[in-house]
């Protein structure tokens, strides 16, 4: 392992393979800053270029790519309430809160932060314990990824309102409603299409986040114009400080380091990725935030811009677990990289950091390099991204509604996915009006599609029986935290309310 270590060093520290880190982190930044162009579309940009590189190049430059993406996709999510890619949906809730306020310089320097965190502790787990993981990861069945899947979904009460947590509910069922549209993916039966073709593929990640968020609210902000409206102007156009205060720094630390952990150990299952890392750290620290924290939630906390910022990085260089370990693909993004490998010659698998050790121990090298450069370049360029929110409202609402139709359209090339996605930006208002939370809608449809395949998977093992949910150790666990997680909450509110009426009553005795 020594020797694997060193020789990645050396092929990490190559001049041309720095240049590449530099190269891919750069490219992967800006694309990731455009909302509609993700990870998946920069990597596929890529994938020419590459061919004329060693596979050891190569492969650090999509590296490089992928997470710098990731790091970019927050900017817009910041600024903008447009999320760049869907691992950071999540940022929105309260990155674009705190650019409202006028805090938009905190905001991307938080986001730099905890996203350098999070890809360090996972660069360093990698470099450590990557070969072990892998047998964890291949240790879970379909009965944990459905239990994982059940987990992921308890956290709808960290998108709610007080009081909202029935709406929140409802949201996520048609989260799940949605999901089922399209293909069925065991029998290859059209369902929910209405016989239309342009339905089949169902409906993508990315037509749905860009109609319930950047042209939601494009559109409710000239429906509901604020009375503060200049006001708001001002404060957003304002970058406001970039430092954080002692204070601040001991409160979101311990939410970094958590989220940092927890992110990667999520990358590390296939089929989980950044995504669903981000949204487990944001209702796992919402959980554990006391009563008062807990509202500031999706209003501009801390806390909830550091957690999935840190997961979600964390997340991206954990999914390299099981590709280089063991050839299985966690997401759309590590599917192409996994094409590139092969194109290359190199079959990723158990043997990978045997027979390739150059490749395997210089991208996991080159990730801890990566991200002090994604750090170098997007500190200094704060105050130049955030001018985007001086752009007077009138020509940033239009910008806005382009980017989204534009980036939409280029994923499918299908005039149709323009016009469902005007339908589903209507309805989002709607909702919106009605005081519906929209965030447990893409939940829901995140993990609809893993939840539905695990859970027929599960039931095909178990002869169609339900055994499965306490045969297995790791099932029964995952189940038993879904429903501590579950009622935990209404546990606490009924021993408050209980304790508000023991001493009322005591109060009133003594009277």
């Amino acid at each position: 392992m020594l020797d694997g270590i060193l020789t990645g060093l050396s092929t990490a520290t190559m001049p041309i393979n720095l240049f590449m880190v530099f190269i891919g982190c750069f490219v992967g930044t800006f694309i990731g800053m455009l909302p509609g162009l993700g990870p998946i579309s920069a990597i596929a940009l890529m994938i020419p270029i590459t061919y004329g590189l060693d596979p050891a190049s190569g492969i650090i430059l999509m590296a490089g790519v992928y997470y710098g993406a990731i790091f970019g996709g927050s900017t817009s999510s910041i600024l903008i309430n447009a999320p760049g890619c869907s691992g950071t949906v999540v940022t929105a809730f309260d990155g674009y809160p705190l650019a409202q306020q006028g805090h938009a310089g905190k905001a991307l320097a938080l986001a730099a932060y905890a996203s350098f965190t999070g890809g360090t502790v996972s660069a360093i787990f990698l470099l450590v314990a990557a070969p072990a993981l892998a047998s964890v990861s291949l240790s879970f069945q379909s009965a944990d990824y459905f239990a994982l899947m059940v987990l992921g979904l308890s956290a709808v009460a960290a998108f709610s309102g007080k009081g909202n947590i029935l709406k929140a509910l409802l949201m996520t069922v048609l989260g799940l409603m949605i999901s089922t549209i399209g293909t069925d993916r065991s029998s290859g039966v059209d369902r929910f299409t209405f016989g239309r073709m342009d339905l089949v593929d169902g409906i993508s990640f990315l037509l749905l986040a860009m109609a319930t968020f950047a042209l939601a609210e494009a559109l409710m902000s000239i429906l509901k114009p604020d009375e503060n409206a200049e006001a708001d102007e001002d404060a957003m156009s304002n970058l406001g400080s970039m430092k954080l205060t002692k204070e601040e720094v001991k409160e979101v630390a311990p939410v970094i380091a958590r989220s940092s952990v927890l992110g990667f150990f999520v990358g590390v299952l296939p089929g989980a990725g950044a995504t669903i890392a981000a949204f487990l750290a944001y209702g796992f620290e919402r959980n554990l935030a006391k009563a008062k924290e807990k509202l500031k939630f999706g209003m501009g906390s801390l806390k909830g811009l550091a957690a999935p910022e840190a997961a979600n990085n964390a997340a991206s260089s954990g999914s390299f677990v099981p590709l280089l370990t063991l050839g299985i693909p966690g997401s759309g993004t590590t599917a192409i990289m996994l094409g590139a490998l092969i194109s290359y010659g190199i079959q990723p698998g158990p043997r990978l950091f045997l027979d390739n050790p150059e490749v395997f121990w210089s991208v996991i090298i080159s990730m801890y390099v990566g991200n002090i450069v994604l750090l170098i370049l997007n500190l200094p360029l704060i105050p130049y991204i955030s001018r985007l929110l001086a752009v007077p409202r009138q020509i940033l609402v239009p910008m806005i509604l382009l980017f989204s139709i534009t980036g939409v359209y280029l994923v499918s090339f299908n005039s149709a996915d323009i016009q469902i996605m005007v339908i589903i930006t209507v309805l989002a208002i709607i909702f919106r009006l009605l005081d519906f939370p929209l965030a447990p809608l893409l939940l829901g449809f995140i993990l609809g599609g893993m939840l539905e395949d695990n859970l027929r998977r599960a039931l095909l093992i178990s002869d169609g029986s339900y055994s499965f949910v306490w045969e297995r150790p790791i099932t029964l666990t995952i189940f038993s935290i879904t429903a501590f997680v579950l009622v935990a909450p209404i546990a606490s509110g009924m021993w408050k309310r209980y304790r508000q009426k023991t001493l009322g009553y005591g109060a009133s005795m003594q009277e």
